[in-house]
């Protein structure tokens, strides 16, 4: 696990190391940074809520299958080149989306935000691994606060400015992104950097790995409980955007803790599918109970901050073990794993919807409960197939590509 040797130099870094490390922590803001306003924009645009979920939907859906081209891309045209267009795309398409006039456009707009959010995590880390001082560990732990701070910061940020009008979000990640963009334009340094060009056909090959094959499963199938507790509850909580915004504080605050430190103390004395045995069935007991105690906004409150504090756990565990599962090149398993994962948040929102509609509130939470109880059933039928993580220990380099990908969602 990580140890504590490289913290001493975590903060004395490079300016291009604080530049991409800042963008890093602008772009996991976009994960929780729309959630405050779906209501407001159902309300604004005459949308119904199946329409205003697709907004998470088109951006998953494009960053995931565009997970299966960045290591293409980027081992071709380079690091900073990538960076700078991914960058540029989320500036351009955010913008689009506070300029929109319908619930349609916006949803398009996100898919080509999601094609810049996939150019961008896929090269970030690798990035700062190569250019920070201290070694590899300390440029994961500075990675791992950007990523923290990223995904507590976004929902407030984003009930903060929804507070003025549904569309202040979106400016704000077309301010944050541009000083982003101009401060890796202007500090990022690749001089020297080393191409080995990558197949395209790579994270396709990897994906007929037995091992990994069913972690994808399972992810595909966990990520549904993830998003239906992210994306759909705003709806039913009945709150202000500044509302929506402390009570997602609070879930990105949880995961953050567990993933960065309670994750690896568990992960120190169990082994990874004990860990997994243990927290997906209390990930979906919490759904489960989400749904039957809906009706109380104090309990739905604890029961998304609890489901935080688990999901940061199954995020570290869950990429950890992709790493182990193959022989295959780090960056190339996480991003087959992640291309699989994406399905399952891009259809989750919208399904959860439509649920809800047609059967009531609680329906969606037990669907997403049933989800993850299924995700369980993935990793204990394929036990023996998986077996070897948990006997491999991940290096520390390689540990936090996979995190990049993977906790990308």
């Amino acid at each position: 696990m990580r140890s504590a040797t490289a913290t001493g130099s975590i903060w004395r870094q490079p300016p291009q190391v604080w530049a991409v490390a800042f963008a890093c922590v602008v772009a996991f803001m976009g994960i929780g940074l729309v959630d405050p306003i779906l209501p407001a924009i159902a309300g604004s645009l005459k949308a119904d809520a199946v329409q205003t979920e697709l907004l998470f939907t088109s951006y998953l859906l494009v960053t995931g299958a565009a997970m299966l081209i960045t290591s293409w891309v980027s081992s071709r045209i380079g690091a900073k080149a990538t960076l700078l267009a991914g960058l540029a795309l989320i500036v351009a398409f955010s913008l689009l989306c506070a300029l929109s006039g319908s619930v349609d456009a916006i949803i398009g707009f996100r898919a080509g935000w999601g094609l810049g959010n996939a150019l961008f995590i896929s090269t970030a880390l690798a990035t700062i691994v190569g250019a920070a001082s201290g070694g590899s560990e300390a440029a994961i732990i500075l990675y791992e606060a950007a990523l923290g701070l990223g995904i507590a910061v976004g929902p407030l940020l984003g009930g903060l400015l929804g507070e003025v009008s549904w569309r202040g979000p979106f400016f704000g990640v077309v301010v944050l992104m541009a000083i982003a963009f101009v401060a890796v334009l202007v500090l990022l340094r690749t001089k020297g950097e080393k191409r080995a060009p990558m197949p395209l056909s790579a994270p396709f090959r990897a994906l007929r790995i037995p091992a990994l094959a069913i972690l994808a499963v399972a992810a595909l199938f966990y990520n549904i409980g993830f998003f239906v507790l992210l994306a759909f509850s705003p709806f039913v909580l009945g709150f202000s955007a500044m509302g929506i915004g402390f009570t997602f504080f609070g879930w990105g605050v949880a995961l953050a803790v567990t993933s960065v430190w309670i994750a690896p103390i568990l992960l120190h004395r169990m082994s990874r599918t004990t860990v997994m045995f243990i927290i997906l069935p209390l990930l979906a007991i919490d759904l489960i109970v989400a749904g039957v105690l809906v009706a109380s906004v104090t309990a739905l409150v604890i029961c998304i901050v609890a489901g935080g504090l688990l999901l940061g756990i199954m995020n570290t565990v869950l990429t950890e073990a992709v790493m182990e599962a193959t022989d295959q090149p780090r960056a190339v398993a996480s991003s087959a794993y992640s291309a699989v994962r994406f399905i399952g948040g891009a259809a989750a929102p919208p399904i959860a919807a439509a649920l809800w509609h047609a059967f009531g509130a609680s329906v969606p939470y037990f669907f997403a409960g049933a989800s993850i109880l299924v995700a369980t059933l993935a990793i204990a039928l394929g036990r023996r197939v998986i077996a070897r993580i948990d006997v491999h220990e991940a290096d520390v380099a390689e540990e936090g590509a996979a995190i990049l990908v993977g906790d990308a969602t």
